[in-house]
């Protein structure tokens, strides 16, 4: 059963990165990114209980939060041409 999982999960990584190529826009093409290492964290904790090992959920969940940062850093980018403050912008108090 749970070889079935990974091999669905695998094509369905494949249908994600087919649309992180092809997207009609950035932004589908972002999502799709998001999506393909959301299924990378299914695939290693599906891997993980084939495998008798449980700390690849560590991996897993360590992998979910740097893919979680990533993505809202490139969607930052895209947003404003920038990822952190102009040289001569106020601190707003600070």
């Amino acid at each position: 059963m749970f070889v079935a999982a990974a091999i669905a999960v695998l094509v369905t990584m494949l249908l994600a990165l087919i649309l992180a190529i092809k997207g009609p826009t950035v932004y589908d093409r972002i999502l799709a990114v998001n999506t393909f290492g959301t299924l990378t964290v299914l695939l290693i904790a599906v891997l993980g209980f084939l495998s008798g090992r449980p700390a690849f959920l560590d991996i897993g969940l360590v992998y979910a939060l740097i893919n979680f940062i990533t993505t809202i850093a490139i969607m930052k980018f895209f947003k404003y041409s920038r990822l952190g403050r102009h040289s001569g912008e106020d601190l707003g108090g600070l």
